[in-house]
């Protein structure tokens, strides 16, 4: 095992994602991989690893790492006050770090979620086909348990290398995650059963995000929507799934969902717009935008191309 990072300082959570865990659901087990599937693809991306390699998925902040090894790294996603050797560390491009340097990732200026990339990938025990950490289902991550890290944990990487690539990411690429985000979402099933009213002002309200909100699922707050179906027969719930509970209040799905569930929807966001929402702190506003499956599709499939 190749040592890339030793945990000086563990935040409050920090977990290993690669792509996500597939094939799986059947069996009640949830897919994991990146909560911001944008930054996690550019991380891989400047620093030359195939799609689907894992990377450090680091929420709020707080953690501290050494490197035991040379290595060219990426960070994307958000601002965490991320410091190389006390100095500001640059973001969304290669950054070549030597063995002894200390990555320290503070609190969040913009955004929630940052990632870190090793050229060559991180390793991690696969379990299902995949890495990705679930701590919930105790699936994937560095010790096969989906535990975040730990002080004193060791970070193994598949090989040790510092190239002298330099790439950064198109400035249009790195979002300002400070700002109201859109979400497109696709009108789903029981759309029909909400009243025209709450349609209105789903599509026109300005949302917050709440305090509750993790890797499973953001709840929002604003207008409440109400729909003539109370509830459902539990059904296979996607990645940005938008369920509408009793009190009208909008939960978005995210990727350490539940497999299954039984209430009404009002729609799913793309893989996109839920990446987009993961990104946001509480409080922070949001607003739905209506989009058609066409449009959702060849926004998917460009997005998709730029990395495959």
């Amino acid at each position: 095992m190749i040592s890339g990072f030793r945990v000086a300082r563990a935040g409050p959570l920090a977990l290993l994602q690669d792509a996500g865990r597939f094939g799986v659901r059947h069996l009640g087990i949830t897919q994991g991989g990146p909560a911001d599937l944008h930054a996690w693809a550019w991380a891989n991306r400047l620093t030359g690893n195939d799609w689907g390699a894992a990377v450090l998925e680091v929420t709020f902040g707080g953690l501290e790492l050494v490197a035991e090894r040379d290595m060219t790294i990426a960070l994307t996603g958000a601002d965490l006050g991320i410091r190389h050797n006390q100095q500001p560390a640059p973001r969304w491009r290669t950054l070549v770090i030597r063995s002894g340097d200390v990555l320290s990732f503070s609190a969040p200026v913009s955004g929630l979620r940052a990632y870190l990339a090793v050229s060559g990938g991180f390793r991690g025990t696969a379990v299902l086909g995949s890495v990705a950490s679930v701590t919930r289902e105790q699936l994937g991550g560095f010790d096969g348990q989906g535990s975040s890290l730990r002080s004193g944990d060791r970070l193994a990487i598949t090989r040790s290398e510092a190239t002298g690539d330099e790439r950064q990411a198109p400035e249009w690429e790195q979002p300002d995650y400070r700002h109201t985000a859109t979400l497109d979402l696709l009108p789903g099933a029981q759309i029909a059963a909400f009243t025209g009213s709450s349609l209105f002002e789903a599509f026109n309200a300005l949302w917050r995000v709440d305090q509750r909100a993790d890797r499973m699922g953001v709840r929002l707050i604003g207008p409440a929507l109400r729909c003539a179906v109370d509830s459902l027969i539990s059904e296979g719930i996607s990645l940005g799934a938008v369920q509408v509970p009793p009190d009208g209040q909008p939960i978005v799905l995210l990727n350490d969902r539940q497999t299954i569930g039984g209430y009404p929807r009002l729609g799913n966001l793309t893989p996109l717009a839920a990446s987009r929402l993961a990104q946001c702190l509480p409080g922070q506003a949001v607003r739905f935008r209506a989009t058609g499956i066409d449009r959702a599709l060849r926004q998917h499939r460009d997005f998709l191309s730029r990395f495959r």
